[in-house]
């Protein structure tokens, strides 16, 4: 039925599509492309919202006491939901220009492992946060969509995807999934790692930021001498002031390890729960890493040498999930075959 509202609402709205991930949310919008790339923080003082993104990503760990520098997504799905519904309304209007009469169509991807609370508490943040309808869909199907992986045929692709909260190992085919796994093992895991090792080995305090500064500078899953190193500032826990050291990248191996090892573990059990035709075409095909994750040195070397496949990163491994979403967004009739209630 034609309604002139909806009709109004539609005309004055850009479609978006949302990559709600723990450690940062991507916005892309209809026609436009990726318009907005910010980390899922806010900051809080006594309920009222001081900074999103990266304005309040810049106060974590910095924080008075009375100023809260919450990240409302925890291992992929909604932590705090009224802090992330602010965090949505936000990103939403900072992108259509603070026009309160927006209420755009928009598509969220959600890990494939998420129960059914939890799709209700991101369709209603959406809700809440002023979307005309929403649309969710799974994370391994948005990224091989956005990987330029060929998922309407009927060949086997497989994706990994390694974001912030969660692992998603997948295989799809005919633009379903035939298998997925997701763990709630990645990127954030190893930062919380790096951050205890350094703690217990070298008795120095580090913040959440500095530990993620050290995965991405000198993280490294085969490391060969000579190692990288890197000066790390923090406070001596034996005398209580700042101290600077030196670590080496096979220290951040070994510190990381047992999340590798997850990972690893996780791609291993897909691959034998693959049906024997697809994975005749995962041979030919290979692997594809997605994911903040792919970005970590020597990883796809490690899981070729575990697995014997071989094992392609994608072109832009950050974007992934949000140009799938985008290229759905873009293509109502895949949109309709993919999107999960």
């Amino acid at each position: 039925m034609f309604s002139p509202l909806n009709f109004l609402f539609g005309w004055m709205s850009s479609d978006l599509a949302i990559d709600l991930g723990t450690a940062n949310t991507v916005l892309y919008v209809k026609g436009k492309g990726i318009v907005l790339r910010e980390p899922s923080v806010v900051a809080v003082r006594g309920g009222r919202v001081l900074a999103v993104g990266t304005e309040a990503k810049e106060m974590l760990g910095k924080t008075p006491g009375n100023i809260d520098a919450i990240r409302p997504m925890r291992d992929g799905v909604i932590a705090d939901f009224e802090v992330c519904e602010a965090m949505l309304r936000y990103f939403i209007n900072k992108v259509h220009n603070r026009r309160t009469l927006v209420h755009p169509r928009i598509i969220i991807s959600v890990p494939s492992g998420i129960t059914q609370v939890e799709k209700r508490a991101v369709r209603e943040s959406a809700e809440s946060a002023g979307a005309r309808e929403v649309f969710l869909i799974e994370e391994p199907m948005a990224a091989a969509i956005g990987a330029d992986m060929p998922i309407t045929e009927p060949t086997a692709n497989m994706i990994i995807d390694i974001g912030g909260g969660t692992t998603e190992v997948a295989v799809i085919s005919l633009a379903g999934i035939v298998y997925a796994k997701s763990v709630r093992v990645a990127g954030d895991k190893m930062d919380a790692s790096i951050l205890q090792y350094i703690k217990r080995k070298h008795n120095l305090a580090i913040g959440e930021r500095t530990a993620e500064q050290i995965k991405i500078s000198i993280g490294n899953v085969l490391p060969s001498e000579p190692y990288e190193t890197m000066e790390i500032k923090g406070r001596d826990l034996v005398s209580g002031v700042p101290k600077t050291i030196t670590i080496r990248s096979d220290e951040i191996q070994s510190a990381i390890a047992e999340q590798i090892e997850v990972i690893v573990d996780a791609v291993r059990l897909a691959l034998e729960a693959t049906p024997p035709e697809l994975s005749a075409d995962i041979v030919d095909q290979g692997i594809v890493l997605t994911g903040g994750g792919a970005l970590l040195k020597n990883l796809d070397k490690l899981l070729a040498n575990e697995t014997g496949m071989p094992i392609i990163v994608a072109d832009d491994p950050l974007s992934s999930v949000v140009l799938g979403s985008g290229k759905a967004l873009d293509n109502f009739d895949i949109l309709k075959e993919i999107a999960i209630d």
